[in-house]
């Protein structure tokens, strides 16, 4: 018995909802962690299909998580923004303790770091690229109305809320004073740019986060962050994970998937999206700025989970490490801002 599957349970869901699935089926786990946990099913003729569970331990409020994520990737389908099908989302907590979906298993590589990119073909990396920006610029410029997700968040005010929201979390999280995030948050509130439109807004839009093959993405995973708001946000994300093989510094980002090398330029990416959204990059270094201080509350966050030992004393971690790549993002915030 796999963790996080009643398999006989389960099996028998899948066998009423897939048509042609064959039991017995085995159950492998392809990715885990903090997130969505992801299982491969593959069942007794060699057909395999993905089922996507929440953490374990979560009952409650995963319910909503599970159905967001499906109702996603089930209304992206056949839209110019890849998704796997999906099959059936599962809400009946006593087949399996929490929610699940199931969806088709899209094969290819998953590009988490250097590492991984360094497997692709080097003639399919810029031509990668380019279909990042591209995917980008469909998903923004798709109407969330016609997909049926016009009422999947509010569409104005994205940054302000998120500001809010985040500046709640470091001041609760905070433990050393970080004057640069300070700076930065006051910066950040001041110079907010008027809000280009009300796109679907990915959150985590990046390679490590799409199945890739012959230089295309098969399909975009991790949809549970997904929802209305400012899409230059989005792409701020982006291109501050797009790091160039000269610009590493010793930062956790050293191992971002584009340091293997071969892809295109951030500026080819910008004027990429450009090109095939119309909008307006003049104040994108405000939502590299924001996405920079964002995530560095996220981190301090974990940060001071470890700290206080809510993570147990037996998980090597560093601190001082930690510390200081939050301070540098602050930094890099400022930087942005300040031009």
């Amino acid at each position: 018995m796999i963790e996080g599957i009643n398999e006989p349970q389960v099996t028998a869901w899948l066998a009423a909802h897939i048509r042609r699935l064959k039991p017995p089926v085995n159950y492998t786990l392809i990715a885990g962690g903090h997130s969505n946990l992801t299982y491969a099913c593959d069942d007794a003729i060699g057909k395999r299909y993905v089922l996507r569970r929440p953490p374990l331990g979560h009952v409650l409020e995963s319910a909503h998580d599970m159905g967001r994520e499906f109702r996603v990737i089930s209304a992206l389908a056949g839209s110019q923004v890849p998704v796997a099908s999906t099959y059936g989302l599962c809400t009946d907590l006593s087949v399996n303790g929490a929610p699940f979906f199931v969806m088709r298993f899209v094969a290819g590589l998953v590009p988490h770091d250097a590492t991984h990119a360094a497997t692709l073909p080097a003639t399919e990396r810029r031509d990668l690229g380019l279909q990042v920006a591209a995917v980008l610029a469909a998903l923004h410029k798709l109407n969330p109305d016609t997909v049926g997700l016009g009422d999947l968040g509010r569409k104005e005010n994205y940054i302000a809320r998120q500001l809010k929201r985040w500046s709640q979390q470091w001041e609760q999280t905070k433990i050393d004073e970080v004057p640069a995030m300070d700076d930065a948050l006051r910066l950040l509130s001041e110079r907010m740019p008027v809000q280009v439109g009300a796109s679907l807004v990915h959150g985590d839009y990046r390679l490590g986060n799409m199945i890739v093959a012959g230089g295309k993405i098969q399909a975009l995973l991790d949809w549970e962050l997904c929802t209305l708001g400012d899409p230059l946000a989005d792409l701020g994300y982006l291109l501050n994970t797009w790091i160039m093989p000269d610009e590493t510094t010793g930062d956790v980002d050293d191992a971002m998937p584009t340091t293997a090398g071969g892809f295109i330029t951030r500026d080819e990416l910008m004027n990429r999206y450009a090109a095939l959204t119309g909008f307006d990059l003049t104040h994108i270094n405000y939502y590299r700025a924001f996405s920079h201080w964002r995530i560095a509350a996220i981190r301090q966050g974990v940060y001071k989970r470890y700290k206080v030992g809510a993570m147990g004393a037996s998980r090597a971690f560093d601190l001082e490490g930690y510390k200081t790549i939050i301070a540098r993002r602050g930094e890099l915030a400022v930087q942005l801002l300040e031009g």
